[in-house]
């Protein structure tokens, strides 16, 4: 066994030797000098602070080398946390999802984060990179006219995914168009190697603009765009600078987290655009809302957990975790890129997408009593709560009422309601 720095080096090269062509290195994070058998705050007797750098943290560069040289063997090293320093030359895993070494989210699945507070969404997606394909591009509907549009967190998409699935990690080996009036671009930044324009207009100038900046349009994706206009003008395009990609070192399937802050009454999250193109739609939505999501008002009402339901509607789409924020994830994802509007006291919740692309036409949003509504997509998208006939926003029960407490609430409401039309006469 070689020795280098510290036992780590034997390890990886023990690992090698015993025939293992994954390697995942878990707990090496160097970012401070805390150790496991220590207290949070206690130190080493030659360190004055734990809040610097690990002393071994120069094995960054030789950890590079044994990288490009096991790769060449068919081996290959990941680091577990995506906030390890060894993410300057690893991949992180995270259950499902790779943050490239410079610095890229890869994720199997569409993965979005949306938090909704006092009136402002903030709306976190992963766009991926396509290598040389220099026309192909994403087109997404929003909801209102972004207020910032900026990177997302490095590793919030991954660390979320890690919260919220705490098994055991295991690695597996066009036709003419008419006239239009123009589309006004009312914004244009750059994040990271992605060219983001924001559009206002009809889903034809939406179209003609996409045709002239070198986008490439289907048939099925001009009709889903004409629809998606008709609910709100405004729209998102997105597309790689192929040379800024490259010079950013990144491959095919890295992807760049974008977060869009917007002002709205109801958090909107657009589903059917996931179908396009493909035959299943597979995605994870994480919420970060005030109170409790749920997938119906009887269980909002009564306090009764929607985990493990499926959203009305809409087959397929199921509720499958939901915790209040507590301090470990609440630290993960407050210290990450931008991430500073966290919440320690909001409720997050898991729900994830698996059914036919046929059945998946419709967008969501979530009412003021959280309860989970969707609609055929197109509708305006504040019109899906908005436009709803029945109430929606009575009182909720805290999460997990007890049951006889529910029951008795119930009693005295009919006893009131009986007595108030008594003496009224009726």
């Amino acid at each position: 066994l070689s020795h280098s720095h510290g036992t780590l080096n034997e390890c990886i090269n023990f690992a090698a030797l015993m025939g293992w062509r994954h390697i995942v290195l878990a707990g090496v994070d160097l970012y401070d000098r805390r150790y496991f058998w220590l207290g949070p705050e206690q130190t080493l007797f030659r360190d004055t602070t734990v809040h610097e750098p690990h002393r071994t943290a120069g094995i960054v560069a030789s950890i590079r080398t044994w990288r490009e040289t096991f790769e060449r063997q068919g081996i290959h090293l990941y680091t577990y946390n995506p906030r390890s320093l060894l993410t300057q030359a690893l991949p992180a895993s995270a259950c499902g999802g790779l943050v490239a070494p410079n610095g890229s989210v890869r994720l199997e699945r569409a993965t979005t984060l949306v938090d909704w507070h006092g009136g402002v969404e903030h709306y976190m997606t992963s766009f991926t990179y396509q290598g040389n394909a220099t026309n192909i591009g994403w087109i997404v509907p929003l909801p209102a006219v972004p207020d910032k549009i900026e990177e997302g967190g490095a590793w919030s998409l991954q660390r979320l995914f890690r919260e919220t699935h705490p098994q055991p990690f295991f690695l597996q080996a066009a036709p003419a168009s008419t006239f239009a009036a123009d589309a006004e671009i009312l914004q244009q930044v750059q994040v990271e190697a992605l060219d983001i324009t924001v559009l206002r207009g009809s889903g034809q100038a939406i179209l003609d603009w996409a045709g002239k900046n070198g986008f490439a349009i289907d048939v099925e994706t001009r009709s889903h765009l004409i629809v998606y206009a008709k609910g709100s003008p405004i729209f998102m395009a997105a597309k790689y600078n192929t040379a800024r990609a490259q010079a950013r070192k990144q491959l095919r399937g890295d992807g760049a987290p974008v977060l869009i802050t917007m002002k709205t009454a109801h958090p909107w999250i657009p589903f059917e655009v996931l179908g396009v193109g493909t035959q299943q739609v597979q995605a994870d939505l994480y919420l970060i809302t005030d109170k409790p999501v749920n997938t119906s008002e009887w269980r909002a009402v009564a306090g009764v957990s929607g985990v493990g339901t499926t959203v009305n509607g809409a087959p397929g789409f199921t509720l499958d975790y939901q915790e209040q924020m507590n301090p470990s994830l609440f630290h993960d994802l407050s210290t990450d890129r931008n991430m500073g509007w966290v919440r320690p006291d909001g409720w997050l919740t898991y729900l994830s997408l698996d059914s036919p692309s046929r059945k998946v036409t419709y967008d969501m949003s979530v009412s003021p009593m959280g309860v989970v509504k969707v609609a055929q997509f197109g509708t305006a998208p504040m019109a899906i709560i908005d436009g709803a006939n029945r109430a929606a926003n009575l009182p909720t029960a805290p999460m997990g009422t007890p049951q006889a407490a529910l029951i008795l609430v119930v009693a005295l409401g009919l006893v009131a309601f009986v007595l108030r039309r008594r003496r009224a006469g009726i």
